[in-house]
């Protein structure tokens, strides 16, 4: 029996999902590997590194088109989005009480997520706030010293990477919290 042009579509629509993962999979683990890598490089030179700033100082594929963390935020997120039209039906096989202990969970990290984009968000927006009422217009090596002050974090960087954090965990509560389908 042929298999109708529903079927082929499903199958078509599958393998694409599939194949987009796979390319933000390969992305996200280049970044990070040349992240490390280059952050390592540095601490070993200077004995200290800002957390991401050598993703927002690299851009690619030439200099002043996009930033390596560009390409990890929308990475996360669509290969986020892609495992859920995967697998995003078996969240529908579990148990009412695992079902609402996820929920709980990404209802947290959602929670939390949202903190800490909009806290870096103001930080940075503040520190340009400051640096341009002195003249000074210095956005993508802004950084703040916390949790550790030994070891800053790139507001570019932190803002980024807590906005693609924000966008999964709502996704991920809203999708534990659609009825389920019958």
């Amino acid at each position: 029996m042929q298999p109708t042009s529903i079927e082929r579509d499903e199958k078509n629509s599958i393998k694409v999902y599939k194949i987009v993962f796979y390319i933000c999979a390969a992305i996200m683990i280049g970044v990070t590997a040349y992240a490390l890598a280059e952050s390592l490089r540095e601490y070993m030179e200077t004995g200290k590194v800002v957390i991401g700033e050598i993703l927002v100082d690299t851009e690619f594929p030439i200099q002043n088109f996009a930033k390596l963390v560009s390409y990890l935020m929308v990475a996360s997120v669509v290969g986020w989005f892609c495992i859920m039209k995967l697998g995003g039906s078996k969240t529908e096989n579990l148990s009412k009480t695992n079902k609402s202990i996820f929920r709980l969970i990404a209802l947290l990290l959602a929670v939390l997520t949202s903190y800490e984009l909009l806290y870096n968000f103001f930080v940075w927006n503040a520190l340009m706030t400051a640096d341009a009422l002195s003249g000074i217009f210095r956005i993508d090596v802004l950084n703040i010293p916390y949790p550790n002050p030994k070891t800053p974090w790139s507001l570019v960087f932190a803002t980024k990477m807590f906005l693609a954090a924000a966008i999964i965990s709502w996704h991920a509560f809203y999708m534990l919290s659609k009825p389920e389908s019958k």
